[in-house]
């Protein structure tokens, strides 16, 4: 029997923003459960006392500036700097405190990789000199982040649930890598952020046969941490409908180990569900962050909006689950001159037990 489909009801908190910093940073993840979306969070809880651990891995493609535009970057006073990708495996797990709460965590490893930046200088008899610094790779241990999703909705007739997202991210990253000169990397750059930061957002789920339809929001509040510097807050939200191949329309996980009571007397009845579960997946994706300060002085370079359009599929078999999803960018409105991104690939497994 295909177990995760009947017992991990769609892990919507399973992957959400685990660190900071719009542009450089990793972005939240999404659902690793059964039907429903990858990077919009589900409302669906766990069951009381069930369990899921996921490995999860994300790679954002970033349109790096080039030498010669850090050069002139640099000559006009614009401290300006350009980053090749970021790549981000993490492992999660969550667990059903109640069938109505859910408690997850997770740990990023955070790599960004082909760091430059722009610098302008005087040199005596030679005069202003624009040049280019190759600092290299940061890679490390990110913040550790807890959510809880509380559903305060779950109509089972209709198919409607509604959660409310609570959670909290704290500075177990590292925070002083050195760069290939040997001098340490800004907040932006490390793996961690050194701050306290609050999550809270809501997410809403409706389920019609076998498709369903999600939405989401999740807000970091971001306080001052290392090297008095504020990444700036955060907001991930999007919407997502998902469709389940062949006959999966009357085994949506809303439907699973539902408790039906007779009289004074309970029983917990398991609906059959294929040998193999297969989700078509397509989200839209928002990521807006607000700039960041050093020092109490706002960096113009920093902070935006991107808008994902992200096609996805999920497989499940058994207590596994597999899936993976694209995003290709339709908005990218970055504030001042960064690397854009240009492409998401999102991909992870996840077991039930």
């Amino acid at each position: 029997m295909n177990t995760i489909v009947q017992r991990c009801a769609l892990i919507g908190a399973m992957s959400f923003a685990a660190t900071s910093a719009f542009a450089h940073h990793p972005s939240t993840g999404g659902s690793t459960g059964t039907s429903g979306p990858i990077n919009v969070i589900s409302a669906t809880t766990l069951e009381q006392g069930q369990g899921a651990a996921a490995v999860l891995f994300e790679l954002i493609k970033l349109g790096a500036l080039g030498n010669d535009s850090l050069e002139t970057l640099a000559g006009n006073h614009i401290h300006a700097h350009s980053i090749d990708r970021i790549v981000s495996p993490s492992v999660v797990l969550a667990y059903g405190l109640l069938n109505d709460l859910t408690v997850s965590v997770r740990l990023p490893h955070v790599n960004r990789e082909d760091i430059r930046e722009g610098h302008h200088a005087h040199v005596h008899g030679v005069g202003a000199v624009n040049e280019v610094e190759e600092r290299g790779n940061s890679s490390g241990i990110g913040d550790l982040t807890f959510l809880g999703q509380y559903r305060f909705l779950n109509n089972r007739g209709s198919g409607t649930e509604a959660a409310l997202l609570l959670g909290i991210k704290t500075p177990t990253g590292r925070t002083n890598k050195i760069d290939v000169n040997g001098e340490i990397f800004e907040a932006e750059f490390q793996p961690g952020s050194g701050s306290w930061d609050g999550l809270f957002g809501l997410a809403f789920s409706q389920r019609l046969g076998a498709v369903s339809i999600h939405a989401s929001g999740l807000y970091t509040l971001v306080t001052e941490g290392i090297q008095e510097t504020d990444l700036g807050d955060r907001l991930h939200y999007g919407v997502a409908v998902s469709y389940r191949l062949g006959n999966a329309a009357t085994q949506a996980p809303m439907y699973a180990g539902a408790h039906h009571q007779h009289g004074s007397h309970a029983h917990h009845e398991e609906a059959p569900t294929p040998d193999l579960a297969v989700d078509l997946i397509l989200e839209l994706n928002g990521e807006w962050s607000a700039k960041q300060e050093v020092g109490g002085v706002m960096d113009n370079n920093s902070g935006g909006h991107t808008l994902y359009i992200s096609p996805g599929i999920r497989f499940a078999y058994d207590n596994l689950s597999a899936f993976a999803s694209v995003g290709i960018p339709v908005v990218n409105d970055l504030n001042g001159f960064q690397s854009e991104p240009e492409w998401r690939l999102f991909t992870g497994v996840a077991t039930a037990f």
